[in-house]
This record gives C-alpha cells, sequence and structure tokens, in this order.
C-alpha cells in the first residue's frame, strides 16, 4: 500500500473517531440537560405543593379566627386557641423547610389533616351548643357546674403534677451504703486492737442514680460517739442540714456522673476513744444518704 493511501486511511480514521466522540459527548449533554429538566419539574411541583399546603395551613387559622369570635364557651374557645397556636407552629415550620424535603413535608399535610379532623369535631360541638343554648337557656345552672368539673379537673391535675415533682425530687436524691470502717494503726495495716488504731477508714459506696444532678460534690461524714458527742477537728467544720447548721467528721469532694462510686474517707484519731457504739452518717446536697453503726470493743 502506498503512502498517499495509508494517510487517507488514517485521516478517515480520524475523522470517525472524532465523530464517535462529538456523538458521546452531545448524547451525554443531552442526557444531563433532559435529567436537569426533570430535577427542575419536580422541584417546581414540590414548590407548587409546599405553597398548596401553606395556603391551607392560613386558611385554617382565618377559619380558626371566624369561629373563637363567635362562641362564648370559655373550654371551647380554649381548645379552639390550642389548636389554632398549633397550625400557627406548622404553618412557620412549613414555611422554613426546604421544598425538597418531601418527607416533612408530607408529614405536615398529613398534620394538617389530623388538626383539621380535630377542628371538626370542636366545630359539631360548637353548633350542638348552640342550638342547645338556644332551646334550653334555663340549663344554664348545669353549664356552669360542669364548667366548675372542668376547673376542678385541672386543679387536680395540677395536684397530681405537684406530687409526682415531688416524687421525682425524691428519687433525685443520692444514696450511699455498703458501709463499713476498718481501724488501722500508724503504719497504715488493719489492727485488731482499738488501743493502736491511728486512723478509721470509712468504706462507702455512692449508689447509682440517673435522676441525680450530676457534677461537682461534697460528701460529709459526722462520726457521733457513745456519749453523743460528735467527732470533729475544728467547730467551724459545719455544714447546712434542714435549715441549720451542723457539725460534722470529716469530708470529701468528688465528681459524680449518676453511676455507682466506691471510695474510702479518712478520720484521723488525735484522742483516747472511749469503748461501744459508734454511729456514722452521710449527708449529699444537705440530704442526709445513709448512716451505719460500729463498735469499739478491745
Amino acid at each position: 500500500m502506498d503512502q498517499k493511501k495509508r494517510n487517507l486511511i488514517i485521516m478517515i480514521a480520524g475523522a470517525l473517531i472524532i465523530a464517535a466522540l462529538a456523538f458521546a459527548v452531545f448524547y451525554f449533554i443531552r442526557q444531563a440537560n433532559q435529567k436537569e429538566a426533570e430535577v427542575a419539574e419536580i422541584v417546581e411541583q414540590m414548590n407548587f405543593e409546599k405553597q398548596q399546603i401553606e395556603k391551607e395551613f392560613t386558611d385554617m387559622n382565618q377559619e380558626f379566627d371566624g369561629y373563637t369570635t363567635n362562641i362564648h364557651n370559655d373550654s371551647l374557645v380554649k381548645l379552639l386557641n390550642d389548636q389554632k397556636t398549633k397550625v400557627q407552629q406548622l404553618l412557620d415550620e412549613l414555611r422554613v423547610t426546604k421544598s425538597t424535603n418531601a418527607r416533612r413535608i408530607a408529614q405536615l399535610k398529613q398534620e394538617l389533616a389530623t388538626v383539621r379532623r380535630v377542628m371538626i369535631q370542636y366545630v359539631n360541638q360548637i353548633d350542638s351548643l348552640n342550638a342547645a343554648n338556644h332551646i334550653l337557656k334555663t340549663e344554664n345552672v348545669e353549664v356552669k357546674r360542669k364548667f366548675q368539673a372542668a376547673n376542678e379537673t385541672v386543679q387536680q391535675l395540677s395536684k397530681e403534677k405537684e406530687t409526682l415533682h415531688q416524687v421525682v425530687s425524691r428519687a433525685s436524691i443520692m444514696e450511699v451504703n455498703n458501709f463499713s470502717m476498718t481501724p488501722l494503726n500508724n503504719k497504715g495495716k488493719k489492727t485488731s486492737w482499738y488501743s493502736q488504731t491511728a486512723n478509721l477508714q470509712f468504706n462507702y459506696t455512692v449508689a447509682k442514680n440517673v435522676t441525680a444532678q450530676p457534677g461537682d460534690k461534697t460528701i460529709y461524714l459526722r462520726i457521733t460517739r457513745p456519749d453523743g458527742d460528735v467527732l470533729t477537728k475544728s467547730p467551724s467544720n459545719v455544714f447546712a442540714y434542714e435549715n441549720k447548721d451542723i457539725t460534722y467528721s470529716a469530708s470529701k469532694s468528688f465528681e459524680y456522673t449518676g453511676d455507682a462510686k466506691s471510695d474510702v474517707i479518712y478520720w484521723k484519731v488525735g484522742e483516747i476513744l472511749p469503748k461501744g457504739n459508734y454511729r456514722a452518717e452521710f449527708f449529699i446536697d444537705g440530704n442526709r444518704v445513709g448512716s451505719f453503726t460500729f463498735v469499739f470493743e478491745k
């Protein structure tokens, strides 16, 4: 094959390759434009749907306004105002929700339908009450009685809420358990001879409590002798308990996370301790959280 034919074949092949590449580029651009157009159409539809839902919310609020101005039943007015507030909250959320958030818009639409059904129920109640009031005006005493019963129910719920708050408050009080006392000599070793005791090691566990407020805490140990006196290193060692200051023997700071925490606290013996029954009490956050007794015998 001569050089001219070879060059011609190369030129034809190059032209075909260029044509194929151009076709491929054109095809992909066309597909991209088509996809972009489809996405734009979907977004436009979603925008339109969002606008329609927003209009329904607005119209519903206006309906509520019309009803609340024409009724004189305080209970129903309150119920309608509650629903109106809910509609306004949903409307505010809808306005800041992106049109492309189809899932949330669908949820808001469903909530709108629920509020509408509730409103229809209230409207039916209003119509029924208006008819009853028109025919039975002499039964105003019964209406007042029902209103009083509703108020008493609210008061009862308020009392129950306060009771529940007190229960939760009691549940949030921390608890200390697993008590023990170990006498130590001046070498830090356990001793059974109380005359050789240099330190008292109090072992305890702050129990787990997920309702208690976590953070930095101080635990106070109050040791009472058999004669009723409290062991203390200084008369200024006091803390608040039940609206008064009481003496403590030792204290320790710790960080509470809500989980159980085992720890020890020491009392350095600086005097001769008489034989008999002793009492150890623990306090946290102004609450008595645990106590136990121990005996000096030898």
